[in-house]
Order: C-alpha cells, then structure tokens, then sequence
C-alpha cells in the first residue's frame, strides 16, 4: 500500500506562490534539488492539478537541459519515469508519456489507487491537494520552508480545515531552507 504524500516549497509565512503567481523566491540551490530528487525517486505516481502539471511538463524537454548542472538533469529523469495523473475539466489532452487524464478527482478512486500502489504517491497543487486534505487521503505533508516571506499568495496549506500532524523528520539545509516532515494523524 502506498501513501499520498503532499510536498512543496513554501514561503516561511505558509505560500507556494506570490499574488502575482510567481514562485522564483523557492528555486532551490544543488542541496535542495538533490533531497527533492531522493524523495521523487520513492513516487509512483504524481497526482496533479491542470496548472501544475503544466508547470511539470517543462521537465520532459531535453532541449533546455544540456547546460544545466547534473542533479537538474536527474530530476528531468526521474520525473519522466513517474507516473502521472493530471485532474482537469479543461485540459483537452496530455503532451507527456505515462500520463492520463481524469476529469474529476473521486477520492475513492484515489483510495484504491493507495491500497494498490506498490510505491508511494505523490499529490501536486494546491487545489487538488486540499481536496485530498479534505476527504482525508494525505498521509504525509513534506514541506520546505525558504527563508522568505512574500505577503501573501496561494496558501500552502488548505484553509479551513483542521490538519493534526506529527513530526517525523526535519532538516536545515546551508541555504537556510528548512525541511519538515510530518505524518498526517486521521480520526
């Protein structure tokens, strides 16, 4: 059985994106990218909302790789042989191999999908990520707290709804970014 596990960059002061919808201020230097490959390569398959999964998709174009350092390029790797599952009423198609379209997240499916998978899931997109919060189906939340603070944006976390947590791990990296990762305790 796999877990859902929900991560992101997130701005000290709890976003993943700026009002402006910009998310510059999280890319994060070799050690960061290096942990974010480790925990990616433990996913099966990625959950996604339409406007991450078009954020995503950069990563199957080698044409914008070649001069990028090797960890950027492992990732590349790792993302394309994942599986992915792209949730949108609008997206007419997908452009990238191993991925499929649903056009509405049904959390049973999800739980089947969990009871099922040999390897862990992962869940991407703040939207699609407080669906699954809300109907209960995140087991993990790894957050990476980048020492900023923007004001204001898209919230990492859903709003109103309870989540009761345990820390599991965490870690302070050179750069100041600081991980966290908690279990989701459920009723």
């Amino acid at each position: 059985m796999g877990k859902l596990i929900y991560a992101a960059n997130t701005s000290l002061d709890g976003f993943i994106e700026d009002e402006a919808g910009a998310f510059d201020w999280s890319v994060p230097d070799e050690a960061v990218h290096s942990f974010w490959n480790e925990h990616e390569r433990g996913i099966g398959t990625s959950l996604y909302g339409r406007r991450m999964y078009e954020t995503m998709q950069v990563w199957q174009s080698d044409d914008w790789l070649a001069d990028e350092p090797a960890v950027v390029r492992e990732y590349a790797d790792i993302w394309r042989d994942t599986d992915k599952i792209v949730y949108s009423t609008s997206l007419a198609d997908v452009s990238t191999p191993r991925t499929r379209i649903e056009r509405r997240f049904e959390p049973e499916s999800v739980r089947q999908l969990k009871q099922t998978s040999g390897r862990d899931l992962s869940i991407g997109g703040a939207q699609i990520a407080a669906e699954a919060f809300r109907h209960g189906l995140v087991d993990e939340c790894v957050l990476l707290l980048c020492p900023v603070s923007i004001g204001g944006g898209k919230p990492a976390l859903p709003r109103g709804v309870r989540l009761d947590l345990e820390l599991l791990d965490h870690r302070r990296f050179d750069n100041g970014v600081i991980y966290l990762r908690h279990a989701v305790r459920h009723a």
